[in-house]
């Protein structure tokens, strides 16, 4: 079996995308792209084997966001972290988290403050257990550096911030 690309070939979903001065972002976006769906995928099936259905990513990510440091936090709080805009959403997954039992919430002030429940500290240590069964253990028969994964997220935020900047750009244009 031939195959017409080469190595130097960039593997892209968009080839008008690639065609610009840099064809290696548009790779870059396209390998983003199906990294966070498998991230997404694996994260709400992860949440399954732990023992929740239902749940979509975003509910998976605000449950560990909050699980995080055992320290309530705001809504403002959580989007932050998640680099989300969109607060509705986020309530949203909060209330079904709420609804759940995995997650409660308390006014301080004029603040609402949310924070996993018993319940939820438990299902969170249940899927790092998982997550350690089925993720960490593939990650290490393939030998990957820590320092690259480190060096990839690294890059990852800086190239977060520059995605943030150009949406800012298109929305005065």
């Amino acid at each position: 079996m031939t195959s017409t690309a080469n190595a130097s070939t960039p593997i892209v979903s968009s080839a008008h995308l690639a065609s610009s001065g840099m064809p290696e972002l548009s790779e870059m976006e396209f390998a983003l792209t199906i990294a966070n769906n498998a991230f997404q995928r694996w994260i709400v099936r992860g949440l399954v084997a732990a023992g929740v259905e239902d749940a979509s990513p975003l509910d998976v990510l605000v449950l560990h966001v909050l699980y995080h440091r055992a320290k309530p936090k705001k809504l403002a709080d959580i989007c932050l972290m998640l680099n989300l805009e969109d607060t509705h959403v986020v309530a949203y997954a909060l209330k079904k988290l709420e609804k759940t039992g995995l997650v409660v919430s308390n006014r301080k002030g004029k603040e609402k403050f949310a924070e996993v429940t018993e319940e939820g500290r438990a299902l969170c240590e249940r899927y790092r257990e998982i997550r350690e069964q089925c993720l960490l253990a593939s990650v290490e028969t393939l030998s990957i550096d820590a320092k690259d994964i480190s060096r990839l997220a690294g890059l990852l935020r800086a190239m977060s911030g520059l995605y943030d900047q150009a949406a800012r750009a298109a929305t005065s244009l």
